[in-house]
């Protein structure tokens, strides 16, 4: 045997062969890959199991239950007897259903409107410079956040009451004759039930608007007060569009509170007098308890769920954009 045909036997094979072998041992190396990523989604998927059944039981299951008993009329013990969308139409067409809505838009203009423009204000101020006293303040308003509802409604009850501070501060100066039972009065009632939202949502809209500013960047300042700018086109230019994001959220989380504004409403007034502060909520659970109508109820629960839901996604969409 000659050398050159040796050194031809024992050469390895180049070319078309060489770039299949690599071709082999890439779909190895992805098949592994593609393996280790299947099993470490069975895993995850293993350990979120008991919470998703448990959600799955908890909301999933009763929204689907809520939607089914929407479609009948059902006083919760007797048989029940499908009246389709009836239940639907009511809620837009009964003149006492669909004064909530009225109501509801009267509170979101305390629940939101007026915390969130409180909430600019104090935190452009708080963060502006040092001042005194501006701890205390942050605290005050800040504790509605860490007392229940009921503790607040019950507050709130006792000072608006004909004997209560309120009114014996109007007389002690001389203005009794604007003395009045607030809670019971078919003009103030509600604008007195939306000033209590708006004590217990502002302070959550001044924390989040002070954290939000705090992480401006100090250049955007520096190099608009270089421009000119007074405090006023500062908060304009700067903070506020810094505070887009946080401002999303504080619109999201108060409008849906006064959707589903209850046990403020239920402690205080009970939706009266007559139905001058009835909300929906309060509404739905006179319907399921008082006088029990379980299938109405049901409408008016999967109507505030579905204006939740298009509230909060078209606020997200808004302030997402550019």
């Amino acid at each position: 045997m000659s050398i050159a045909h040796t050194g031809a036997a024992v050469t390895p094979e180049t070319g078309d062969g060489g770039s299949a072998t690599e071709a082999i041992v890439v779909r190895r190396r992805r098949g592994r890959t593609s393996h280790a990523r299947r099993r470490a989604r069975t895993i995850g998927l293993l350990f979120a199991a008991p919470g998703l059944l448990i959600y799955g039981g908890v909301v999933l299951w009763p929204l689907v239950q809520s939607l089914q008993y929407s479609f009948y009329k059902w006083d919760g013990i007797s048989a029940s007897t499908w009246v389709g969308f009836q239940n639907y139409l009511n809620f837009f067409t009964d003149p006492v259903l669909r004064s909530t809505l009225g109501n509801v838009l009267v509170l979101i203009v305390f629940f939101a409107v007026l915390p969130i423009a409180l909430g600019l204000l104090s935190a452009a101020l708080i963060t502006s410079g040092k001042r005194p006293g501006m701890a205390v303040y942050r605290w005050i308003f800040f504790l509605p956040q860490v007392l229940t509802s009921v503790v607040i409604a019950l507050l709130f009850k006792r000072m608006y009451a004909p004997e209560g501070p309120i009114n014996e501060a109007l007389r002690a100066i001389g203005l009794g004759a604007l003395a009045k039972n607030w809670l019971g009065d078919f003009t103030w009632a509600l604008p007195a039930v939306g000033l209590i939202g708006t004590w217990v949502t502002f302070g959550f809209c001044m924390v989040l608007f002070i954290a939000g500013a705090s992480s401006i960047p100090p250049e955007l300042y520096e190099a608009a007060r270089m421009d000119g700018a007074g405090p006023v086109r500062e908060f304009f230019s700067v903070t506020l569009p810094g505070l887009r994001g946080q401002i999303a959220v504080a619109l999201t989380l108060t409008i849906t509170a006064a959707l589903r504004a209850f046990d403020l409403i239920w402690i205080t007034t009970r939706g009266g007098p007559g139905t001058s502060t009835l909300t929906p909520a309060v509404a739905l659970y006179k319907a399921a308890f008082v006088n029990p109508d379980v299938g109405q109820a049901a409408a008016i629960g999967v109507v505030m769920a579905i204006l939740c839901l298009i509230i909060a996604v078209v606020i997200t969409r808004v302030s997402e954009r550019e």
